[in-house]
């Protein structure tokens, strides 16, 4: 029987090497390989073997110097550990050239997340389909679609200007219908109460960086 994982003790700085961990194990389960070291992964993730231990340590000492670790298991308790053993419903806001993109992305049902519903404040694109049937609703019904069905996660993709409004209305639903997890690519700083959690993706920022190291190197 799997040791149960005390998630506060794992620390935040982990959580996103775990999500590395899944996706190199899942490479070498797709392959057939039963077992692998600290080392080996950490060749193949470019990680430090000692830190790549520490991190495993958090779900128990299943690890044998000299054999390694079992990969099976290894992918069952980090995905334990990363709520990925049950499904989580998301939906997009903006169903622009990003929000759109995301929709189609595939990834989404392999780890485990359900895209429910897509919303946009556009008339021309409210009704048009954007895969599996479905087709994109009106933001002002986000709401009472909330209100319906469970929405655990809302991935935000619409202007800077409309982002805050979203979120409010997002947060500002009955506790049991509020969403407790955004998604926010839109280039703005939001606010959120604290029980809300929060993920900024800032592709410009990011590109900014690029270039730094870019114009540095030349």
């Amino acid at each position: 029987m799997a040791r149960p994982v005390d998630k506060s003790a794992v620390p935040a700085v982990t959580v996103p090497r775990l999500t590395v961990y899944l996706r190199k194990l899942r490479e070498l389960q797709a392959r057939g390989v039963d077992r692998v070291s600290s080392r080996q992964l950490a060749g193949l993730i470019d990680l430090n073997a000692a830190q790549i231990r520490k991190d495993f340590s958090y779900f128990g000492e299943f690890g044998t110097r000299g054999v390694g670790y079992e990969v099976d298991r290894l992918v069952d308790e980090i995905k334990r550990c990363l709520g990925l053993e049950r499904s989580w419903n998301v939906v997009i806001i903006g169903a622009g050239s990003l929000g759109t993109a995301l929709a189609r992305y595939r990834g989404f049902a392999e780890q485990g997340f359900k895209l429910v519903a897509m919303f946009d404040a556009s008339q021309r694109k409210v009704g048009v389909s954007f895969g599996d049937g479905r087709t994109i609703r009106d933001v002002a019904d986000l709401e009472p679609f909330c209100c319906e069905q469970r929405v655990d996660i809302a991935i935000v993709a619409v202007p800077a200007h409309a982002a805050q409004s979203i979120i409010d209305r997002l947060v500002g639903l009955e506790p049991a219908q509020r969403v407790r997890a955004i998604l926010n690519f839109a280039p703005v700083k939001v606010f959120a109460p604290r029980d809300v959690i929060v993920r900024q993706v800032d592709f410009s920022s990011e590109l900014m960086s690029l270039s730094f190291y870019l114009d540095r190197e030349s």
